[in-house]
């Protein structure tokens, strides 16, 4: 029976696991975290949620997934834990699952029934302990706050989501819920650049905290825009909207400053990596994820070295990053990536040989050898600079 038709338009679960398995193959490893036990017992997706491994354990008990052509309210929740599960396991991966509409809106339907809808909520809250350590190189560790990374703003997108389905159909007990969870992650992430803008030599992590909050509060943004437009005068879409954009006093401007380092210093490199899409090779290992761009050179030598990789891997990302260079102009993540590769290998000559010849010559291409010249120290140290030039200017005034 066609996947696809059992759930409506939606894509059905065996396709869903399919591209995490084809995006994120590691997960699927004898090497890979073991999930939870409670996966290998039967029972409903969603039961296991409640785990910091949960994720892992929905994915994995995910081929068992029951459906039938008219599916009932304990399965829809299973299938938007497998969404929430399949999307958090790839959204720091070089092709995410594109169910990001389905788990911050299309399956929020007011329609539904309430226990289902709550049993949603409940999945979604758990989501939020969800470990990201064996799906994200994008963490910034924060101390006593905690990492803070994309997946959480990719939590919000849901869990705001889901916040305007529990106010439309007048739950306020769920609805409370939400919007305190809500609030308190977007505060964590603020307190977390404040704590970097005052910390001494803080300026790279307050570029990366400020780079994973703004596209956080597009992620919110994203979330909000499911709501009916009766909601959009509400106090929580007024609270929590358009926190990188107008919204200038909420929480004390800190997402303003975010945007502005954003904006001056990392908006050329927040494009989503096609380049690099193609490379099968890239998948093979968690240790392969990329980091925060332009932040690079470390990766770059963990490419050259990288016992998954071989002579041709290492070239056909090397060509994939040269032609990244001429294709997107601004960033300098790929530059940085290749100079920490030739730093690696002691040079890119051998690589070279095993490239096309079109690649070979952008790879001399006399720009991009000063800029692949450049060491790591010099580069990180000018763009602590400019970073503290933007904050300087950014910050909020007092009196």
């Amino acid at each position: 029976m066609n996947e696809i038709r059992r759930f409506n338009g939606l894509i059905g679960p065996e396709n869903l696991l399919g591209l995490v398995r084809n995006t994120a193959p590691f997960l699927f490893s004898p090497a890979a975290p073991a999930p939870p036990p409670e996966a290998a017992a039967g029972g409903r997706l969603s039961a296991l949620a409640d785990h910091p491994l949960g994720w892992l354990g929905i994915l994995r008990a995910g081929q068992r997934f029951a459906s039938s052509d008219d599916p009932g309210g304990p399965e829809r929740v299973d299938y938007f834990a497998l969404c929430l599960a399949c999307h958090f396991a790839t959204v720091a991966t070089f092709i995410p699952t594109d169910v990001d509409a389905k788990i911050r809106g299309v399956l929020w339907d007011v329609r539904e029934e309430r226990p289902v809808l709550r049993a949603m909520a409940d999945l979604t809250l758990a989501a939020a302990r969800w470990d990201i350590t064996a799906v994200s190189a994008r963490v910034i560790d924060c101390g006593a706050l905690g990492a803070v990374s994309g997946h959480n703003g990719e939590w919000l997108g849901a869990a705001c989501g889901a916040l305007g389905c529990f106010l439309a159909i007048g739950d306020g007990d769920y609805a409370q819920r939400l919007e305190v969870a809500v609030a308190a992650e977007v505060e964590r992430g603020a307190a977390a650049l404040r704590a970097a803008l005052r910390a001494r030599d803080g300026e790279l992590d307050a570029l990366r905290l400020a780079t994973v909050l703004t596209h956080n509060a597009g992620d919110i943004d994203q979330g909000l825009s499911f709501w009916r437009d009766d909601l959009h005068s509400h106090p929580s879409y007024q609270r929590l909207g358009r926190l990188a954009h107008e919204n200038s006093g909420a929480f004390a401007g800190t997402y303003q400053v975010a945007a502005a380092l954003y904006k001056q210093l990392m908006a050329a490199e927040g494009h989503r990596n096609y380049p690099l899409r193609a490379v099968k090779a890239l998948r093979a290992s968690r240790d392969l994820l990329l980091p925060i761009s332009p932040l690079l050179d470390q990766w770059g030598e963990t490419i050259a070295v990288h016992p998954d990789l071989t002579s041709d891997d290492r070239a056909e990302v090397v060509a994939a990053l040269v032609t990244g260079c001429k294709r997107i102009p601004g960033q300098s993540g790929y530059q940085r990536a290749l100079s920490g590769i030739e730093q690696a290998l002691g040079g890119l000559d051998q690589l070279a040989k095993r490239m096309p010849g079109g690649v070979r010559a952008l790879l001399k291409d006399s720009e991009l050898r000063r800029a692949v010249a450049i060491r790591r120290g010099s580069f990180e140290s000018m763009l602590r600079k400019r970073t503290a030039a933007v904050i300087n200017e950014a910050r909020p005034r007092r009196g």
